[in-house]
């Protein structure tokens, strides 16, 4: 039975699904600058047409390079305010911690989603994660999420399990959710 006080989400990975990541070796890698950070030219529509179809839209993102040193807290932060301010997305939940100390918050475990979960009223169950990695559909079935895998034909990475659905853009996702939830953007 689905609580009516608890929201409806859909939190997306930011690399891969709303910013252009650096394909080398069969591997994503983040933007390290601002001059890198390019978001996909659709991201802000289907941002858009999440939330008029009333979803919450919420990032959740790990970014390890800073733990790393390769980039700056800061670095991260202004990116997060573009991405904010060029997307409308409603949230945007990071973890920095490194690859090789993994935490609760950090994918594919799901307590960044849990966290926004609690701060933002959010019931996981009717909710979404879309993804480009198989650590994002892990981090989103752990914690209820109907889940969408973003492929875009990595080789480096084991290939997730468990999704609802493979697709091959954010574009591609919301038009799932769309007939999945028989809605019609306006």
């Amino acid at each position: 039975m689905v609580n009516k006080s608890l929201r409806r989400a859909v939190f997306l990975d930011r690399d891969g699904v709303l910013v252009k990541p650096d394909f080398r070796e069969g591997r994503s890698f983040a933007a390290r600058t601002l001059t890198e950070f390019s978001i996909y030219p659709y991201a802000k529509d289907c941002v858009h047409r999440l939330q008029t179809l009333g979803f919450l839209v919420v990032v959740v993102t790990n970014q390890p390079d800073v733990t790393a040193g390769f980039l700056s807290v800061e670095t991260v932060e202004e990116m997060h305010r573009l991405l904010l301010d060029e997307t409308g997305v409603d949230d945007i939940e990071v973890c920095y911690d490194s690859r090789e100390k993994p935490t609760r918050r950090r994918k594919p475990q799901p307590g960044m989603l849990e966290d926004s979960a609690a701060k933002l009223n959010i019931d996981p169950l009717v909710s979404y994660m879309v993804g480009d990695r198989e650590i994002d559909i892990e981090a989103g079935n752990q914690i209820g999420c109907t889940t969408i895998f973003v492929d875009l034909g990595y080789t480096a990475y084991d290939a997730p399990h468990g999704q609802a659905i493979s697709v091959l853009s954010l574009v591609d996702a919301v038009a799932w959710i769309c007939s999945r939830e028989n809605l019609t953007p306006t």
